[in-house]
């Protein structure tokens, strides 16, 4: 028996919908970044990008459990010295939920040319209205 290797041409694509809305930002970022890399496909291969398109909405009913609304923080620095920048996850839930969706899924999905590609594949949108309904996304409950 050989083993399957995907080729470029085989991969289909299906478009995937999560509904956000009352669950964890962890549980959310799993559920995505499994879909993106194509890990819940038989055919799956880590060195072939086989992974679906996601789009999540409902990004501003989703929870941090505990303390982390008020406690965790993200950081960003200009490189210059002395600018390290830090805005809580309060703020950034108030203002921009997809942002920190987005920063979840990025950070676990691998640091490679695969990564970063399987990202431009994800969809994060605020309420529940959402651009791709011409995509027939498939809901996916998790």
């Amino acid at each position: 028996m050989s083993t399957y290797m995907p080729k470029a041409g085989d991969i289909t694509r299906k478009w995937y919908l999560l509904d956000a809305s009352g669950k964890t930002l962890g549980k959310v970022a799993v559920e995505a970044a499994t879909l993106l890399r194509g890990k819940h496909k038989p055919t799956f291969a880590p060195h072939a990008d086989c992974g679906d398109n996601v789009v999540i909405i409902n990004a501003e009913k989703i929870v941090l459990t505990g303390n982390k609304l008020q406690q965790k923080k993200y950081y960003r620095h200009s490189g210059y010295v002395g600018n390290l920048k830090e805005i809580g996850y309060d703020k950034i839930m108030k203002t921009r939920p997809d942002f920190a969706v987005e920063k979840a899924v990025k950070g676990m999905l691998p640091d490679t040319v695969i990564g970063r590609k399987a990202l431009t594949r994800l969809r994060v949108y605020k309420g529940a209205e959402h651009k791709q309904a011409s995509q027939k996304p498939e809901t996916r409950e998790f």
